[in-house]
């Protein structure tokens, strides 16, 4: 076992340990991710190089082919923060309250709105906007365990629609039909059931839903309008770059400009709340120091593809970052997709910053960035998943 340990390069316990650091010094994560990144980059340009090549020229290499993923998710990230004060703004969220059920199955309503929203949306958009909504109806006192399952709803959500999520729209991109992925909306079905209804339940003793205070309100027309044109946008970018030229997803983060090509043409007629942006970078550069350490990791190859191997791709993609984890089982093959996208899309809600749409979430909510409170609160998602799974074992066995 010793003779093992040793084996393990250098760079995996150094990105083990950013992990660690942030676990612990949770209100530093920014620094500890930027320190983290920092140290690996250096130790890699002085000893064991890059994929690309050797020193600073192999580091330059290495970047370059992962700046397009870098700036879309500094795009997406900002950019749908500006979206949640959009969306906030058009007291939406204010009359939510009268129309949920005020006990604890109006909390699960709200998931399974999130949960549906991000079949079609970009989970991280899915994530803010019911972020937006439940900080409105829970009147700013959101439970933690409750944030994890917004996260774990959005994540769920996205794992079955090849516009969902990220790593979705590359399967479909490597030629798997989108049918090969839906089959995963089984197993998140189920964990839906296995998370929504504790966390709705904590949540309703926490804060329960008050109704009754949305007197006088009136809907902003405007604000609603541009938020669907930001989201259809998105989703354009998205779904025409993929059908007629996924080449152009490779070298220009296309998808993010979008959004802010329509934030910008939207701010001629409402102003965004420019202030929320360096709040949200903060946030965003912390998730980009994660997928650039993720990426430099020396990991080549998957064990051979099997069930319990997609089971456990989903509590690795919970610390590390499911992008380069999908592209390496897509170039492996051998996989049942709908096992993988499940495994992949929402593992990453076992721990906060394990998905893009968990660090955009508590950009709105910095009171969840705890590992430990994550985990204690959110006790249900990993039950949820090892369920889900389970249960799309047992329906449809491996078919690969």
């Amino acid at each position: 076992m010793t003779a093992s340990l040793a084996a393990v390069p250098l760079e995996l316990w150094m990105f083990a340990a950013i992990l660690a650091a942030i676990a612990i010094f949770h209100r530093h994560t920014l620094l500890v991710s930027l320190i983290g990144v920092a140290a690996i980059a250096l130790y890699k340009v002085a000893f064991t190089g890059f994929k690309a090549g050797p020193g600073l020229s192999g580091l330059t290499a290495h970047f370059g082919h992962e700046a397009v993923l870098l700036m879309n998710l500094l795009l997406l990230l900002t950019g749908f923060a500006l979206l949640a004060r959009h969306f906030e703004e058009s007291q939406i969220p204010a009359i939510m309250p009268n129309l949920l059920p005020d006990n604890w199955t109006g909390g699960v309503a709200l998931l399974a709105l999130i949960f549906v929203m991000s079949a079609f949306l970009d989970n991280i958009a899915a994530a803010i906007i019911g972020g937006t909504v439940a900080r409105s109806v829970f009147r700013g006192r959101v439970h933690i365990g409750y944030l994890a399952a917004i996260v774990a709803a959005s994540n769920a959500g996205g794992s079955g629609s090849v516009v969902g999520d990220t790593t979705t729209t590359m399967i479909w991109i490597s030629g798997v039909s989108p049918l090969a992925v839906l089959e995963a909306y089984i197993a998140a079905a189920v964990a839906f059931v296995v998370f929504a209804i504790p966390a709705a339940r904590s949540q309703h003793r926490y804060q329960p839903i008050l109704k009754g205070t949305a007197s006088g309100i009136a809907i902003v027309p405007g604000r609603i309008v541009i938020v669907l044109f930001i989201l259809a946008s998105a989703i354009a970018a998205n779904v025409l770059a993929t059908l007629y030229a996924p080449e152009i997803l490779d070298h220009i983060p296309l998808v993010g400009l979008a959004v802010w090509a329509a934030i910008l043409i939207a701010a001629l007629f409402h102003r965004p709340e420019w202030s929320l942006l360096p709040e949200a970078t903060k946030g965003s550069i912390f998730l980009l120091a994660l997928v650039g350490a993720a990426s430099m990791m020396p990991i080549d190859a998957l064990p051979p593809a099997s069930a319990a191997t997609a089971l456990t791709l989903g509590f690795v993609s919970a610390v590390f970052d499911n992008i380069p984890l999908t592209a390496l089982a897509i170039k492996q093959g051998g996989y049942d997709w709908g096992y993988l996208a499940y495994a992949v899309g929402f593992g990453g809600s076992m721990i906060w910053f394990g998905s893009s749409a968990g660090v955009a979430l508590t950009n709105l909510f910095p009171e969840a960035r705890s590992v430990a409170a994550w985990l204690k609160a959110g006790w249900f998602i990993p039950l949820a998943y090892v369920a889900g799974f389970g249960a799309m074992f047992l329906v449809l066995g491996w078919s690969p």
